[in-house]
C-alpha cells in the first residue's frame, strides 16, 4: 500500500480563464484589422484544450486548424512556434520526425501563455504572414497583461 502522505499530495497550478481567452482573441484580431489581415485566433489552456477561438469573415479556412495547432504546439513545448525552425535545422532526427507529428507547427504565429512563469495556455494565430500573425498574437497577450 501507499502511506497516505503520498496519496493526499496535491498540486496547485495557475490557469487561464475563457474571458482572458476570450479578450486574447478580440485584441488580436483588432491588431489584425489595423494591419488589414484577415485572421483565425485560438487560445488554448495548459493541456491544450481550446478555450476560445474566433475567424474572422473571410480569413482562410485552412488558417482554423492551423491557428488551433499554432496555439496547441505554444503550449505543448512552452516557446514560440517560429523557434522549431532552428531546432529542426540543427537535429536531423528531429528534421526527419518531428515534422510528419499530428498538429505539430514549426512556423510562427504561435506564442506560449505564461503567468508570473508559469505555462498556462498558448494562443494561436493564422491568416497573415509569419511575422504579422506573431504580432497580431503578441497584441493579444499584451491585451491581458501578458508579455
Amino acid at each position: 500500500m501507499f502511506p497516505i502522505a503520498m496519496l493526499a499530495t496535491t498540486v496547485t497550478q495557475r490557469h487561464l480563464d475563457d474571458e482572458s481567452a476570450a479578450s486574447a482573441c478580440s485584441a488580436a484580431i483588432a491588431h489584425a484589422r489595423a494591419l488589414g489581415i484577415r485572421v483565425n485566433v485560438a487560445v488554448c489552456d495548459a493541456s491544450g484544450v481550446l478555450l476560445a477561438f474566433r475567424r474572422m469573415h473571410g480569413a482562410f479556412l485552412h488558417s482554423i486548424d492551423i491557428a488551433i495547432d499554432k496555439a496547441y504546439t505554444a503550449a505543448s513545448f512552452g516557446f514560440p512556434t517560429r523557434q522549431w525552425i532552428d531546432q529542426i535545422r540543427a537535429d536531423e532526427a528531429l528534421r526527419t520526425g518531428l515534422p510528419l507529428r499530428p498538429r505539430l507547427v514549426v512556423f510562427g504565429g504561435g506564442l506560449p501563455v505564461q503567468i508570473d512563469g508559469s505555462l498556462v495556455g498558448g494562443i494561436g494565430v493564422s491568416g497573415g504572414s509569419t511575422e504579422q500573425d506573431e504580432a497580431c498574437a503578441q497584441a493579444g497577450l499584451a491585451a491581458i497583461g501578458l508579455d
